[in-house]
């Protein structure tokens, strides 16, 4: 049957009386069910639904990224005037690319499968201004891609393009951005807090001294971090980044290619795509970037630089880290979250471990990298977990965006659907008295799937938090922790010891092979369990004494030997940190 393609849930796109093709179930919002339950329409497979494709488009993706990466330094190069090395880019600009060929391949992927496979007649489109879906910075990029507008933006250029499929234009449509947020509201003491950060950071600017240790988002908590820097011999210090620059469009300075002679399919694609998308901070507004790095009161010639998550958003801190590492600076990296040296894919671990001369994991070995260094879990560091043995049940939930961004071993854009059934499996197989002493965590971020009022209408009975208050306050009130994902949290809980359940679909959650032995051990004595309805099961069969089951040898053996390995807690954390770094650092802080 003949249909009209749509490819995003912006209703406006969508015909009033023509048989529909929704390129995914991200165009169907839940709360937009009365729309679009009764029409005639269909919805294309998502590719990546075939997992080795996945992991084949993986390879594929990072291969081509290297190559991208290397002409699009030497063109950034040349258009500034500048000779920087490959890993100067690669940690200004890697970010960025790697998201948007990884984001852009997927988008085109779909668009291939929906023309290839069904008879297209037309699609409608909004007249966008080409200069809309530009970034200003990779933090601008990140709060872009995750909406409507910026998808409908691309898939219009994609299938307007490089396909045959007749547009009909809209008209022009309003401007658009990333959606608007409310900021929260602080407490007094958040708010205290911050304050004195910021004044912290003056009297930082006072005392710096050019050669020593930078440290920024740490990761560590506070009084850890100061004490980190005290150890390494230097007056502790916070340090604050500056907004980039926001710089206009100019397409004067986007007319230049990056085509190669014989390029054919996707490759040609994004490299005709790249000189109309790459931020302006890295083009337009380059020297603004460097003057802002001017403005910093921070060490010129530091013995390190250690960031746990500046790497990725911060582009003044990027800039300014980049040209340090160039005249030998050394960048330390540490692990921020979960899924590092456990998930088979992943695009944020590769970039890291590639941009930095040392990356801190939480306790695993890099198979043979020298620049991984085993560390500890430094989030948990003099940090403390209790929980209630009368307790209820803590059931941890999460989301991500409809749309793919960055790859990694996790259900991609629609195939969180898949994830929310497992977990109406998980509380349709418990007992009834069980269900009223389940509270389920939503995810902060909603991203559109509208969490609770999913809930509501499966399990109207349900305890929902909204997912703001901290995690370790709930587990307080709780006799079990049950993680359904792979990420920090239940590397928290079983690091502090707190009676957990782990579950997921092994299919979406790829583990690498390294990892395969200690999961298996954690399903042996009933900790990790790759279906809801086992992981239920366990749930009934402890919850009348899951001390018993939580503090038995053989329970606490497994939880051990997975800690040491994945989220360890030292003894002497700040002291072995400390001498880590000094290992790292230029000579003149190794003594």
């Amino acid at each position: 049957m003949s249909r009209i393609l749509v490819t995003t849930a912006d209703e406006r796109t969508w015909p009033e009386d023509q048989p529909i093709l929704f390129l995914g179930e991200w165009c169907r919002l839940y709360n937009r069910k009365a729309k679009w339950k009764d029409l005639d329409a269909e919805v294309v497979p998502y590719h990546w639904d075939d997992r080795e494709k996945l992991h084949r488009d993986y390879c594929y993706l990072q291969d081509l990224y290297e190559e991208l990466l290397e002409d699009l330094s030497a063109q950034l190069n040349a258009l500034h005037g500048v000779s920087h090395s490959l890993r100067y880019w690669r940690i200004l600009v890697g970010p960025w690319l790697g998201f948007f060929v990884q984001m852009l391949f997927d988008r085109w992927a779909m668009i291939s499968r929906a023309v290839i496979g069904n008879a297209i007649v037309g699609i409608r489109v909004l007249d966008f201004y080409p200069e809309q879906p530009i970034p200003n910075d990779m933090e601008h990029f990140g709060r872009l891609f995750i909406e409507d507008a910026w998808n409908e933006a691309i898939y219009s250029q994609l299938i307007q393009g490089w396909t045959s499929v007749p547009a009909e234009k809209l008209g022009c449509r309003e401007q658009f951005g990333a959606r608007a947020t409310t900021p929260p509201v602080l407490s007094k003491m958040r708010r205290l807090k911050r304050t004195l950060a910021r004044i912290a950071s003056i009297i930082s600017q006072l005392l710096v001294r050019n050669d020593e240790v930078f440290f920024i988002s740490s990761y560590l908590p506070l009084i850890q971090d100061l004490r980190v820097q005290w150890c390494l011999g230097q007056f502790p210090k916070i340090w604050k980044s500056l907004q980039p620059p926001k710089v206009q469009v100019d397409w004067d300075k986007r007319d230049w290619s990056m085509r190669r002679s014989g390029d054919e399919g996707f490759s040609a694609i994004v490299r005709s795509m790249i000189p109309q998308h790459i931020p302006t901070l890295y083009l337009e507004g380059y020297r603004h970037l460097q003057a802002r790095c001017l403005e910093l009161r921070w060490p010129n010639k530091p013995s390190l630089i250690f960031t746990s998550n500046a790497f990725l958003s911060d582009d003044v801190f990027k800039a300014w880290a980049a040209e340090r590492v160039e005249i030998g600076t050394p960048l330390v990296i540490g692990q921020h979250g979960g899924s590092y040296g456990v998930a088979l894919l992943g695009f944020s671990e590769d970039h890291e471990c590639a941009i930095g001369d040392a990356f801190l994991s939480w306790g695993w070995e890099g198979g043979g990298n020298p620049r991984i260094k085993s560390v500890g879990n430094l989030k948990m560091v003099n940090r403390e977990w209790v929980c209630d043995p009368h307790g209820g049940a803590l059931m941890i939930e999460m989301t991500l965006p409809r749309y793919s961004y960055h790859l990694y071993s996790v259900p991609v854009a629609s195939q969180w659907l898949d994830y929310f059934e497992e977990q109406c499996r998980f509380v349709s197989a418990l007992p009834e008295n069980l269900r009223g002493q389940l509270l389920v965590r939503l995810f902060s971020q909603d991203h559109d799937y509208c969490q609770k009022e999913r809930w509501q209408d499966r399990f109207p009975e349900i305890r929902l938090d909204d997912g703001v208050v901290p995690i370790a306050s709930l587990v307080k009130k709780s006799r079990l922790s049950i993680s359904t994902y792979n990420a920090t949290t239940f590397l928290e809980s079983l690091a502090m010891n707190v009676p957990t359940i782990m579950f997921w679909n092994p299919r979406h959650w790829e583990l690498r092979a390294s990892a395969v032995p200690l999961f298996e051990s954690l399903k042996t004595v009933g900790i990790f369990h790759e279906t809801p309805e086992s992981a239920a099961q366990q749930m009934t069969q402890v919850w009348d004494d899951v001390a018993g089951w939580w503090e038995s040898e053989i329970v606490q053996v497994a939880r051990q030997q997975f800690c040491h390995c994945y989220s360890r807690v030292t003894a002497r954390p700040i002291e072995e940190l400390a001498e880590v770094l000094r290992q790292v650092a230029r000579p003149e802080v190794s003594h």
